[in-house]
């Protein structure tokens, strides 16, 4: 029994011609937004409002970031401007470094060697030990 796995189900269907119902939605709100401001207020002032409309409208229903649809970036944007913003800087005073005395200073010269490459060491010096006494 075979079955018809769905595919393409991150792209949203058209709906209003070459729109989804998301971008309809956008265009409609924007017309319809711009058509009531130019009733309403003088044809002079009503550029004003319409133009920065009709392109918020217009990057609404046609504009993506990176992949993305630009109300994500506006969400974001409105996000940011409403979260509380606190920034602390906390400065720690410098430890004073002490001196050193002469067998520390040598200690931190010398390296330490781990129980398992001490035998390592020894075992390969014990090895060419016996081959030295082998050959003469």
């Amino acid at each position: 029994m075979q079955f018809r796995v769905p595919q393409f189900i991150d792209i949203e269907d058209k709906i209003f011609g070459p729109f989804t119902f998301k971008q309809f939605i956008y265009l409609a709100g924007g017309a319809g937004a711009c058509f009531v401001l130019w009733k309403l207020l003088p044809h002079f002032f009503a550029i004003f409002f319409i133009l920065p409309l009709a392109g918020f409208s217009l990057a609404l229903t046609f504009y993506r970031i990176n992949g993305k649809p630009f109300i994500f970036i506006v969400q974001a944007w409105i996000g940011y401007m409403l979260q509380s913003k606190l920034y602390v800087w906390k400065k720690e005073p410098r430890k004073k470094e002490t001196a050193k005395t002469e067998h520390e200073a040598v200690a931190d010269l010398v390296p330490r060697l781990s129980g398992s490459k001490l035998k390592d060491i020894s075992w390969s010096l014990d090895v060419l030990d016996l081959n030295k006494e082998k050959k003469p």
